[in-house]
C-alpha cells in the first residue's frame, strides 16, 4: 500500500517559527535553522560588496537589484536563497509584495552544514527550471566561492576560486572582488583571537 504525503501549503509556510527559515521545495515544506554567524558573516559581506557598485552603482556599473534573504516565488515552489540580484532592466520597480514572483538574474546560496545538502540537491533543480543564469555557491566552512552557470538547462562550473582570491566572477566581473574578508571572523592562524 502506497501513502500519499499531503503537499504543503503557503498556510504550512506561514505556520514556520520566526526563528527558522521555511521553504516550500517541490511540494514540501523544508524547515531550516537560522545561519549560523560565518554564513551570516560571508553573506552579509559578500552582499555589501556587491551593493555599492552594482545596486546603488559606487564604484561600479549600478543597474542592479540586490537582496538579502528575499523570498522567491518560482512556480509552485518558494525559496529564500541567501542573495539574490535582478537587473533593473527586468525588473525596473521592486514589487511591494512578500515574494518576488520574477526569478533572479543571479542567486547566491551560502553552504552550511544544515542546509549544504538541500541548496545543492534540492533547489539547483528548482533555479534551472526558473532559468536563472548565475548562481553563486559559498562556502565559509572549506573557504571556497563556485560559480555555476546554467547552459541548455544544465549547469557547469565556470570558475571556482578559494580562501583570499581576488576575482572578477560572472555576472558581477565589472568590479574586482576578495573572498578573504567572507572568512574574517577575527582569529588568528590557529582559530584564536587576533588582535
Amino acid at each position: 500500500m502506497v501513502i500519499a504525503r499531503r503537499r504543503a501549503t503557503e498556510d504550512d509556510l506561514l505556520a514556520v517559527p520566526e526563528h527558522l527559515v521555511g521553504e516550500l521545495i517541490d511540494g514540501e515544506l523544508i524547515v531550516s535553522p537560522r545561519p549560523a554567524i560565518p554564513h551570516s558573516l560571508a553573506a552579509s559581506v559578500l552582499g555589501s560588496d556587491l551593493n555599492g557598485p552594482f545596486h546603488r552603482g559606487r564604484g561600479g556599473p549600478g543597474g542592479w537589484w540586490i537582496l538579502f534573504e528575499p523570498e522567491l516565488k518560482l512556480g509552485g515552489d518558494v525559496l529564500i536563497p541567501d542573495l539574490a540580484g535582478w537587473r533593473r532592466e527586468r525588473l525596473p520597480v521592486m514589487p511591494r509584495v512578500p515574494r518576488v514572483p520574477l526569478a533572479p538574474d543571479w542567486v547566491c546560496e551560502v553552504l552550511s552544514p544544515s542546509t549544504g545538502r538541500t541548496d545543492r540537491v534540492l533547489k539547483l533543480p528548482i533555479y534551472a527550471r526558473a532559468q536563472i543564469p548565475w548562481l553563486w555557491l559559498l562556502d565559509p566552512q572549506i573557504r571556497v566561492l563556485e560559480i555555476l552557470h546554467l547552459k541548455d538547462g544544465e549547469w557547469s562550473l565556470h570558475q571556482s576560486y578559494a580562501d583570499d582570491a581576488k576575482f572578477r566572477g560572472p555576472p558581477f566581473d565589472a568590479v574586482e572582488l576578495e573572498l578573504g574578508p567572507l572568512w574574517d571572523l577575527g582569529e588568528g592562524p590557529q582559530g584564536e583571537p587576533g588582535p
